[in-house]
């Protein structure tokens, strides 16, 4: 297999490359040293198999997973960690291979004869169960690549069809996650303002009316402007006044 190996730490990778090289039969074809990096390493390397760490600054290791999911053909991915017995059941659980650090060559070996494609649904729910925090990012897929959004730059979601428009500081992308999967995620930043639109919370600079006896919120730094329906028109109203 074609492997991509991603840690923070170089010692670490430099280990698991001799662990390999050791096992023959396998080529390391690309190494990362954070989640952005192992993104950018998929589309340039095109591996069969990450050998993927999770503790890492930025986006770690169970948030890139997601982000690769959503490829036409994603590698397949064994997690590396030094989690405690609690948030290894969480893998367990989904039936997902990790590799406990310090990884052991025949506990590798295992792994390799073994390896299995993950969906992103599988990786979303072992990042909820191990307790993990919520992305830091969006992805979205254009042609072969993933183009990352911050959280913190998006304005808003509105659903479209089977998609759902993503408006943020630097324009407009399409993603293909459900607006109520999003609202239970981001919960904390984002508030309903319609049926069919999420709101970044931080984002809100004011309403105004929008001609047709309706409203439309103004967004700090994105141009587009979601329409409030009546029936969340008091709690926005509420959350404005409260913004001062």
């Amino acid at each position: 297999m074609r492997i991509v190996i991603v840690d923070d730490e170089p010692l670490a990778r430099g280990r698991l490359r001799t662990l390999i090289d050791e096992l023959g039969d396998h080529e390391v074809v690309g190494e990362a040293a954070n989640g952005a990096e192992a993104l950018e390493t998929v589309s340039s390397c095109n591996p069969d198999l990450m050998l993927l760490d999770i503790r890492m600054p930025g986006i770690n290791g169970l948030e890139a997973a997601r982000h690769i999911a959503l490829l036409d053909n994603p590698p397949a991915v064994i997690f590396t960690t030094a989690y405690g017995e609690h948030a290894l059941e969480a893998f367990d659980a989904q039936a997902v291979d990790y590799l406990l650090k310090p990884i052991r060559p025949e506990r590798l070996e295992q792994a390799l004869a073994r390896v299995q494609k993950l969906s992103g649904d599988q990786i979303g729910a072992l990042q909820e169960a191990a307790g993990d925090e919520s992305r830091r990012h969006i992805a979205s897929r254009i042609g072969d690549r993933l183009e990352l959004i911050d959280v913190a730059a998006i304005g808003c979601f509105v659903a479209e069809h089977k998609y759902v428009s993503l408006y943020h500081t630097g324009g407009e992308v399409l993603i293909e996650e459900p607006l109520k999967a999003l609202e239970s995620e981001f919960s904390e930043r984002f508030v309903r303002v319609h049926r069919n639109s999420l709101v970044s919370k931080e984002r809100i600079a004011g309403m105004e009316p929008d001609g047709e006896g309706g409203h439309r919120l103004l967004l700090r730094d994105v141009e587009f402007k979601p329409p409030v329906s009546r029936r969340h028109l008091a709690e926005i109203r509420k959350l404005l006044k409260a913004m001062g």
